[in-house]
């Protein structure tokens, strides 16, 4: 992990305001015609959400004639039913829950793709012997529900076990206290989050933090029980608006330039996520950076480019994978207007034509050093 003077932050800060000033001199903003834009987040400010913080910080937006609002989440928001009220016009969701809204009834479409790969894992002590989802028998399994348990119960299913029959399922709160404790046998985590708390936890045996190997890592990439997670939704009744059309790729370029700057600039955006007010530290918030850059990054396609086969997958899962109470996600596939890659298409196009890597290539995560509790 990278470590900055006080001076260097504070001359970074300096010229990203001078610079954010001076583009907008250029931008529609010199004129007042700003078009307001709401976007609702899905959860608190981390940085999960890094890219559109700093497209909002560095200008990106504004560039597009763009004034975007970012709406915090919380557990008692869901992101697309706000975006389907009209209190949002655009959203950033699952693709799994946000298809089973659809399905009752939310008019929403998938308009970019940003997270290209999933983050959740199960994790185990590295001592209870689980290496796979069929050593879950007979066990205490740790989930939060809310939708978001459908990869391990796809896991489990194609290991053979029954959800609501071979395992005991723990509600599971979003921390990993009770993996920590023992009260649990495997704790569900997204990369970027929770399985750094585990890493950022002191062993009260030894009075150090502990390690990676500690811990047993089920990556349900792996398994090939992966789901689409965090993607743009736009209206769709709206997309019929050829003003709302042009809205949205402007508004996918200010996000694919916010995106990619993050990429570059993962200590910046780390300093951009604490300044919003985030509730976790700086050396979790750049680790966090760091995972979340590893689902976008490559991008053979171009960020945001909706992958046939990733969302064939998520939607067969969510039609055949049951839950503890024999539900599934959804009850039949998603028509055509779902998701679209049309405006992302358009928006990355306009980007390449600015300059901007809309691949990343080249991408190289960090090196995180986590210290204790996140600090």
């Amino acid at each position: 992990m990278k470590i900055f003077r006080t001076f260097t932050v504070f001359t970074a800060l300096l010229l990203a305001a001078c610079g954010t000033a001076d583009q907008a001199k250029t931008t529609p903003a010199a004129s007042g015609s700003l078009t307001p834009i709401k976007l609702q987040l899905q959860w608190f400010f981390q940085s999960q959400f890094a890219g559109y913080i700093a497209a909002v910080d560095q200008g990106f937006y504004q560039e597009q004639g763009l004034d975007v609002q970012l709406l915090e989440g919380g557990v008692d928001i869901v992101p697309q039913t706000v975006l389907a009220q009209g209190k949002a016009d655009y959203a950033v969701a699952w693709v799994p829950k946000a298809l089973a809204s659809r399905e009752q009834g939310a008019g929403i479409t998938d308009v970019g793709q940003i997270f290209a790969r999933s983050g959740t894992y199960q994790v185990a002590w590295k001592s209870s012997g689980i290496t796979t989802p069929a050593q879950f028998k007979g066990k205490k399994i740790g989930n939060w529900g809310f939708g978001n348990e459908f990869e391990l119960f796809a896991g489990m299913t194609k290991a053979g076990l029954d959800p609501g029959k071979d395992v005991t399922l723990v509600q599971q709160q979003f921390d990993m206290q009770a993996l920590l404790k023992h009260e649990i046998d495997a704790a569900q985590a997204m990369a970027y989050n929770e399985y750094a708390q585990l890493l950022e936890a002191k062993n009260p045996a030894t009075g150090k933090l502990y390690t990676a190997d500690d811990f047993s890592i089920i990556d349900w990439k792996q398994n090939g029980s992966a789901m689409l997670q965090d993607a743009v939704w736009a209206n769709t009744d709206k997309l019929k608006d050829p003003a709302y059309q042009a809205q949205t790729v402007k508004f996918l370029v200010g996000t694919i330039k916010g995106w990619a700057y993050c990429r570059d600039n993962p200590e910046k955006c780390r300093d951009l996520v604490v300044a919003k007010g985030s509730k976790l530290g700086k050396s979790h918030q750049l680790w966090q950076m760091n995972e979340v850059n590893k689902l976008i990054w490559p991008s053979t396609a171009g960020i945001g480019v909706i992958d046939d086969a990733a969302w064939k997958q998520t939607v067969d899962i969510s039609m055949t994978t049951k839950n503890q109470t024999g539900d599934t996600v959804l009850k039949k596939a998603p028509d055509a207007d779902a998701y679209t890659n049309t405006y992302i298409n358009q928006a990355l196009t306009q980007a390449k034509a600015a300059g901007v890597d809309v691949n990343g290539a080249s991408f190289q995560p960090e090196k995180v050093t986590l210290e204790a509790g996140g600090a």
